[in-house]
């Protein structure tokens, strides 16, 4: 072939190909250097094969391309404001009880406590800067000092990686897709709980992070400036403000003590406005200009919170997962074959030796500058799930990008801070250096040293995992995100005591377990033959199988005693069970592997 490296002859000598011939003698370059041109072969055989089309060809493939790339751009538009919407939905369910888990600042101080407040209250409103602002109305308040606060910035860190793990899900319906994309969603919640594994404790006993941001806002005279770019929203507020609109102080007030916000809707009534309204009867005078009545599909709706909150909840999550199934599809479209080889190597391939150790902190500059524009790091992680899901990126590639995006979203909130009114700025301005700290220390724990760079492991293994039994993935996002933070923080409010006797003995297992098993991968002969393996164990403590089959049971009654009853899951089941489906999917993979074995 005329595009390829070479041919092999009979003495098994390698014949370079004629254009490898022709760029060598045109730029005078090495045989061995002018290899280094294959990088970009593919997308030269694409504008050969582009060439030899005739007119109409290329006017329909351009056509086509362009119209892909509208498409591609109107889902993700879409895709985005779904995530908006999303956000309002949650705080319009779990808000206002959000304000209350705020309110007992006695808790608070309890640096567990205050770790997974973080994480629930997070989780329930979809945004850390929403539970950042919370933090901040507490401490300016004085009802919570900025120690008792960096706990619960911390929480918000690890609760805003739930966004993606969500998106991730939407690709279970591919099996190698599904892994690929959830191993790349969950590589932000590790490196968020490795992270607080670590500085937690060193924040409770050195307390540096709050001396070193201390020292940075005394020592600099700081004033109040603009507020940061809001580049995203400036593209999807004219949309999503016209399905609803939310008055986020409520939820501070509630946090702050006021009864009064208890019985107050979160839907925005009144919006301010600069415009000259002719109808008075719509229009009203405040203390801080004239208000309108705003314009919005649950303005005038005579429901609660909680029902406009679920409905909600449920479109954005339909046009999520519509939007999200489109846009790969339009994806796989366009990135295949040569362009998708193209496209690869561009993204994953390193800078040449000896730069190669620098491309991974360009990939962090890259993440960092591109969520500090959309000035959301769950926008920009989720979007970058799907690349993971169908092989654009991969994992080693996101992970730096991820990091990036932790140090961005802190960098918009440091701005935001510089805009606050004097009262709250040292306050506010301090918390959000200690939410840039606290992600800057986590890349330099998990990062420079690749041998460090355990989220990647981590993330990858339960990728593996959940492509294979992917109930496990809803699993792993309810014990992480609900269940887990609910029970350390049910046993911190039971006082110190009981949460070291339970978690402390729980803790100390998991340690053991983890050892053991980096022994049995790395040095067996060190153990004894007991242990060496975990064949001594029942088969449900060290397998997924047996809870597999206890899964389907429980969630679709399908019965599996032989390939006859396959199918005998009754028709609500098959429309509507997942898991049932799944094990369908994995049965006849396994049928056709039997027969090719016969």
């Amino acid at each position: 072939m005329f595009l390829t490296l070479g041919t092999r002859g009979s003495s098994g000598q390698v014949t370079p190909a004629p254009l490898l011939l022709l760029f060598s003698s045109l730029w005078s370059f090495p045989l061995r250097k002018t290899r280094m041109l294959c990088h970009f072969l593919p997308l030269i055989q694409l504008l050969f094969v582009f060439a030899e089309r005739d007119t109409t060809g290329k006017i329909i493939a351009v056509f086509r391309g362009f119209g892909k790339g509208i498409l591609l751009l109107g889902f993700l538009y879409f895709f985005v404001c779904s995530l908006d919407v999303l956000g309002s939905a949650f705080q319009l369910v779990g808000g206002k009880m959000a304000g209350k888990i705020f309110h007992d600042g006695s808790v608070l101080n309890n640096p567990v406590a205050g770790l997974m407040i973080g994480v629930l209250v997070t989780v329930l409103v979809q945004s850390s800067s929403t539970s950042t602002s919370i933090v901040v109305s507490l401490v300016s308040s004085s009802l919570l000092t900025v120690k008792a606060a960096i706990p619960i910035i911390m929480g918000a860190n690890i609760g805003t990686s739930v966004t993606n793990t969500i998106v991730a899900l939407m690709q279970a319906g591919d099996r190698n897709e599904f892994r690929r994309a959830f191993a790349g969603a969950t590589v932000h919640d590790f490196f968020n709980w490795l992270s607080v594994l670590v500085l937690l404790p060193m924040e409770v006993i050195t307390g540096y992070l709050y001396h070193l941001t201390n020292a940075i806002v005394k020592t600099f005279n700081i004033k109040s400036g603009e507020n940061a770019p809001d580049l995203l929203k400036v593209i999807t507020n004219p949309f999503t403000k016209l399905i609803v609109q939310l008055d986020k102080k409520v939820i501070n007030e509630i946090a702050t003590g006021n009864e009064a916000a208890q019985n107050r809707s979160l839907i925005k009534t009144w919006c301010k406005t600069l415009k000259y309204v002719v109808s008075i009867r719509k229009l009203f005078k405040g203390n801080s200009g004239a208000f309108l009545q705003c314009k919005h599909a649950f303005v005038n709706v005579s429901l609660s919170d909680l029902s406009i909150g679920l409905i909600l909840l449920a479109l954005s999550l339909l046009v999520l997962c519509t939007c999200l199934i489109l846009i790969v599809r339009v994806l796989n479209s366009m990135l295949k074959g040569q362009i998708a080889a193209v496209i690869k190597k561009t993204i994953n391939t390193d800078f040449p030796f000896p730069f190669a150790w620098l491309t991974g902190y360009l990939a962090i500059l890259v993440g960092a500058g591109i969520t500090f524009l959309v000035q959301s790091s769950s926008v920009f992680t989720s979007v970058i799930t799907p690349l993971v899901g169908i092989g654009v990126i991969s994992l080693e590639r996101v992970y730096p990008l991820t990091l990036g995006s932790n140090i961005g979203t802190t960098t918009t909130a440091i701005l935001a801070a510089l805009a606050s009114p004097g009262s709250t700025l040292e306050d506010s301005l301090q918390i959000a250096l200690c939410h840039f700290f606290f992600n800057l220390s986590g890349v330099l724990l998990w990062y420079p040293v690749p041998v460090t760079r355990l989220p990647i492991r981590f993330a990858r293994g339960l990728g593996n995992i959940t492509a294979t039994y992917r109930w496990f993935a809803v699993f792993y996002l309810i014990i992480c995100f609900f269940l887990a933070p609910v029970t350390v923080l049910g046993l911190s409010l039971a006082g110190w005591t009981v949460l070291v006797g339970v978690g402390g003995p729980i803790l100390f297992l998991l340690l053991v377990i983890l050892v053991i098993c980096v022994l049995q991968a790395r040095c067996p002969q060190v153990l004894p033959d007991t242990l060496k393996t975990w064949d001594f164990l029942p088969l449900w403590m060290r397998s997924l199988k047996p809870w597999d089959g206890l899964v389907s049971l429980l969630i679709c009654g399908c019965c599996r005693s032989n390939w006859s009853q396959m199918f005998s899951c009754c028709c609500y089941c098959i429309v509507f069970c997942w898991s049932c489906m799944l094990q369908a999917d994995q049965m006849l993979q396994e049928m056709q592997e039997m027969s090719r074995n016969r």
